[in-house]
């Protein structure tokens, strides 16, 4: 069997110290997966993992040979970049962001880099949560915040800024929201993500924090967009996800003058050793796309 194959079945197991989750992270039958383990470990004379029925664990060889399996796998890969044409991308680039994100601009950016680009293919993981991007085989991550994980290399490939937004039926019946301390007497609606559901905002380089009341709380954009749509209360929104909503009048902005702490969207990767012609093509592509955009 493909010795390189086999040594990335084998890191991947190494890391999520199952057959079967690696079975599915890397699309093959768990058979399979224990074929290539079986070629390891008859490759190298010797057993590499501990089986048992409720976990897998690298042996003592396994933890040894661990590292200079990686450096080899890397040094193959490196190989293969060198030797794709310069002028043509190909290969398969997995990448996560946000469902907010996602659906409200990547996935219609992405689609004129597939059209120049035939021979590659893009996989989009959807989820908020920070990512290993090493341990989750990934290749790219578009993630917004005010600074990029310092453990990663970052580019800022748009500006990214937010607005309070309701429905113009919540307003209508609501009492009127003239100051930030008048939102702590109004229903707002609540990121998960964040630590405390405190709002800073910012006028004239006069900042306020006021601690809202949230009885609806998601840990994803989209879910508390509709719920201001159906009039739940006061979100707090990108701009990239609600500007259409509020030209159509579905959403009004509240506090105009008022402005939540601006961020980034950012392109982040690993290392730029290694780093695939089309991965980079695509942070390019990304990064003229979005030129000069900031909602």
């Amino acid at each position: 069997m493909d010795r390189l194959t086999a040594a990335k079945v084998f890191i991947d197991v190494a890391t999520t110290e199952s057959f079967t989750t690696t079975a599915e992270r890397l699309e093959m039958s768990r058979s399979m997966v224990t074929r290539y383990i079986a070629t390891m470990e008859e490759w190298m004379k010797t057993r590499l993992l501990q089986r048992t029925t409720r976990k897998v664990a690298l042996t003592t060889a396994g933890q040894q040979c661990l590292k200079e399996i990686k450096l080899w796998v890397e040094q193959a890969e490196h190989i293969a970049v060198a030797l794709q044409p310069a002028d043509r991308l190909s290969g398969h680039i997995r990448l996560t962001t946000s469902m907010s994100f996602a659906h409200a601009q990547l996935a219609k950016a992405i689609q004129p880099f597939l059209v120049l680009n035939p021979e590659v293919s893009v996989e989009i993981d959807v989820r908020d949560q920070v990512t290993d991007l090493i341990a989750e085989r990934f290749d790219l991550a578009i993630r917004i915040a005010m600074a990029p994980d310092p453990s990663l290399i970052g580019k800022p490939i748009a500006g990214c800024d937010s607005v309070m937004v309701a429905s113009p039926a919540y307003l209508e019946r609501s009492p009127d929201i003239r100051a930030p301390s008048d939102l702590s007497h109004h229903q707002c609606l609540g990121n998960r993500s964040f630590e405390q559901h405190v709002w800073h905002l910012t006028k004239n380089n006069v900042t306020e924090s006021v601690e809202v009341s949230c009885r609806f709380i998601s840990n994803e954009a989209t879910v508390l967009k509709a719920a201001a749509i159906e009039g739940a209360g006061v979100a707090m929104q990108p701009r990239y996800l609600v500007d259409e909503d509020i030209q159509a009048g579905r959403l009004a902005v509240v506090l105009k003058d008022w402005m939540p702490k601006s961020m980034s969207v950012y392109a982040l990767y690993p290392s730029r050793e290694y780093l695939l012609p089309a991965v980079r093509g695509l942070i390019d592509h990304l990064t003229q796309y979005f030129d000069g955009k900031r909602w």
